[in-house]
């Protein structure tokens, strides 16, 4: 992947037909914006969601969101989406039930003639793959790898659970995003989710324990179906100032072991070695993204 991986931390899903809730997208503080066209669109409405795509996409951007479009399964339905959707205001394409590489490739295909056509960098379209079948699950390496285009990977509970045979609970969740974590960090691109179904919302407390316990699995964001879920995954998926005052501390004391030509050294009654080093690094590193996220131009996948 030649791209760097953008700072998708809460993807809020938003009807691209509702004007409500278009207006109040911006003021919800979600990394990204996903215009859905696809479940929260009616089959008799999908011409005019299509319709719609390019006036929010663009309104949006103006107003400071990244954008991206999720689109429809089958190819008479996403074609049309496709062509709607590639413009210089959306960042990427999620792609539901994808069931294998070929798939991937084959919409890859389709966005580079029209980006070509449209005169819009080849590659600019991002896509975002979503594992949701028996079928896709055995073959998550091979989708994340299929395109330098996909930047994210996601389980879909609900119809991974249909395909499956299954209940969509923790225990029959756990082993399928794991998984798809694995494969995400293989294939470099992000690991987005946490292990449960993304239609339960009420319970806000819980809902944090879910984010909490997807960070630690080694998730970097996920969706939200309601503007009340933003700033629990902005919030969870981001360094706390306890991990970051850590972080900074263990380096520190690292850098000077070296310096003193010692390779190992002890911070807080454990020996530390380089793992230890780069992962308190990483927690930098996310702290200085999310800085410069505060004070950037937005409108593009950072």
């Amino acid at each position: 992947m030649t791209h760097p991986l953008p700072l998708w931390r809460s993807i809020l899903f938003v009807p691209v037909l509702n004007d409500k809730f278009l207006r109040g997208a911006p003021k919800r503080r979600a990394d990204c914006i996903q215009l859905d066209l696809e479940d929260a669109i009616p089959p008799d409405q999908k011409d005019a969601a299509r319709l719609k795509v390019a006036e929010a996409a663009d309104t949006l951007v103006e107003n400071g969101c990244d954008v991206i479009v999720r689109i429809n399964r089958s190819f008479r339905l996403a074609v049309p989406d496709i062509e709607a959707s590639v413009r210089a205001s959306v960042s990427a394409l999620t792609l539901p039930k994808v069931p294998n590489a070929a798939h991937v490739q084959s919409i890859a295909e389709i966005v580079e003639e029209i980006e070509r056509e449209r005169g819009i960098e080849i590659g600019h379209t991002l896509f975002v793959v979503m594992i949701e079948t028996a079928e896709a699950l055995e073959q998550m390496v091979e989708i994340a790898e299929a395109s330098p285009r996909v930047v994210g990977l996601i389980v879909g509970a609900e119809d991974l659970a249909v395909s499956m045979g299954m209940d969509p609970t923790h225990q029959a969740l756990l082993v399928p995003n794991v998984r798809a974590v694995a494969a995400a960090r293989a294939a470099r691109c992000l690991p987005l989710g946490f292990v449960g179904s993304v239609a339960g919302y009420s319970d806000l407390d819980e809902y944090r324990t879910l984010i909490r316990e997807a960070r630690s699995l080694g998730f970097a964001g996920a969706f939200a179906i309601h503007p009340d879920q933003v700033d629990i995954l902005n919030q969870e998926f981001s360094p706390s100032e306890a991990d970051i005052d850590h972080a900074t501390r263990l380096v520190a004391a690292f850098e000077a072991a070296l310096a003193q030509g010692r390779g190992a050294v002890s911070f807080g009654g454990k020996m530390i070695d380089l793992p230890v080093v780069e992962r308190a690094k990483s927690v930098l590193e996310a702290r200085n993204r999310i800085s410069e996220m505060a004070h950037a131009p937005r409108g593009v996948a950072r």
